[in-house]
């Protein structure tokens, strides 16, 4: 039996069915993100009317400035800026040398390294958060901004999104490379870093998100108020009797904006990663 193809009305419809799933998934998403940005702006009565309302009746911005007088909001976003950065640039430099090498390099036990590697993503942070606190505690990091930073620092995924990237790379452009005389340094820094720009790029995006949403690890780390995070400066306005939820929205849309600059900067690069693996060349 010959199938025939289909028909140019079953395309539309088709296409009508996927655009309207498409449509209905991202107002999902959107409509909290969007609840929480116009409350961040009501009064704090406003938010227990019945029936809520989504758009404020009358707009005010003393939830904002409540937000960065109280305690040291300052202090917290830079704080977090601070561990965000740090960690990215460290996890993008350690990250895709670990990829460049095992992609790009033959040695003995290649294969079962790369494995075992990927085998500590099935490692709970919660399994290893007593042993890795022991260390730093040995090398004095406890409390400080640097021991948030280093433990997380090179993750097993992004070394495997960056080797399966790398390995797209032709051998011949690194054999041309040395025979002109260039080091392996030189090809890391000038071949294979600029050839990687969409899955470093990528990397980024997650690395900073992860970093500026941690609350578990900064949380067993610091101790004192002047090293806490914004993360952890969100939790503390939740107090023991009540909370104020307006000033908490607010401060809440003011964490998210670092992660959309971030996402806005880099989503080019992002969204042509994505789109590699259906170029065929």
């Amino acid at each position: 039996m010959v199938s025939t193809p289909p028909t140019r009305k079953r395309l539309q419809n088709r296409r009508f069915l996927r655009d309207a799933l498409v449509i209905l998934l991202a107002v999902f998403f959107l409509v909290p993100v969007i609840w929480v940005v116009l409350s961040s702006f009501k009064p704090n009565a406003e938010l227990y009317v019945v029936p809520p309302s989504l758009l404020p009746k009358e707009p005010t911005l003393e939830n904002y400035r409540m937000a960065f007088t109280v305690g040291h909001f300052a202090t917290y976003t830079w704080n977090s800026f601070f561990v965000a950065t740090v960690s990215t640039l460290i996890a993008l430099l350690t990250n895709s040398m670990a990829a460049f090498a095992l992609a790009k390099y033959r040695f003995v036990g290649r294969q079962a390294l790369f494995l075992l590697t990927l085998a500590t993503i099935m490692i709970p942070l919660q399994v290893i958060m007593v042993p890795i606190f022991l260390v730093l505690r040995n090398l004095g990091l406890t409390d400080s901004l640097w021991g948030i930073i280093i433990p997380p620092a090179a993750t097993p995924t992004g070394v495997f999104l960056l080797r399966q990237y790398i390995l797209s790379i032709p051998d011949e452009i690194l054999e041309s490379a040395r025979m002109d005389g260039a080091s392996e340094w030189g090809i890391y820094w000038r071949i294979i870093l600029p050839l990687s720009v969409p899955a470093l790029a990528t990397l980024a995006i997650f690395s900073f998100t992860w970093r500026w949403n941690d609350f578990i690890w900064p949380f067993v780390v610091i101790s004192s108020e002047q090293k806490a995070t914004l993360q952890l400066a969100l939790a503390r306005l939740v107090g023991q009797f009540g909370v104020d939820w307006s000033t908490l929205l607010a401060a809440t849309v003011i964490t998210l904006l670092p992660m959309l600059i971030v996402f806005l900067l880099l989503q080019h690069y992002f969204l042509s990663n994505l789109t590699a693996g259906s170029v065929k060349g």
